[in-house]
């Protein structure tokens, strides 16, 4: 084979792995705008933000959400790249901005891959998680 088209070969091979490397990736959607009851906006969380809730809050969190959330809440636990939608960033102001009882709501009845918890984790546990959450603020 000549060099220009030794080049080419090597080209095109590199090519037909990149492409088939990428339809291997999935993507994944941003999810849709998430509408909270108003009752729920408003909702004061009952359990003060100690470091005993927040270290509770982060041995539930590593049971419960870290899988697909991330450690840090960063979206990438070990089960997220297995959804189609990202799990989100907890560490941005888009939901460091949301309501303790936006985020109660959320854990608590679920949507879509995200599973609903109101029938596997206490009302009080849930608070310590939301409790938790808070401390992923940048």
């Amino acid at each position: 084979m000549k060099k220009s088209s030794k080049t080419w070969f090597t080209l095109t091979v590199f090519l037909c792995l990149s492409i088939f490397m990428l339809s291997m990736v999935s993507i994944q959607q941003q999810p849709e705008p998430w509408e909270v009851p108003a009752k729920f906006k408003s909702l004061k969380n009952p359990v003060a933000s100690s470091t005993e809730s927040i270290n509770t809050g982060k041995l539930l969190y590593k049971k419960h959400c870290a899988s697909c959330h991330g450690n840090t809440g960063l979206g990438d636990g070990v089960k997220a790249r297995q959804l189609e939608t990202f799990p989100g960033d907890f560490s941005k102001d888009s939901y460091q901005g949301q309501t303790d009882g936006e985020h109660f709501y959320k854990t608590k009845t679920g949507r879509g891959e995200m599973p609903a918890y109101e029938n596997k984790v206490p009302d009080e546990d849930i608070w310590h998680i939301v409790n938790y959450m808070r401390t992923f603020k940048k």
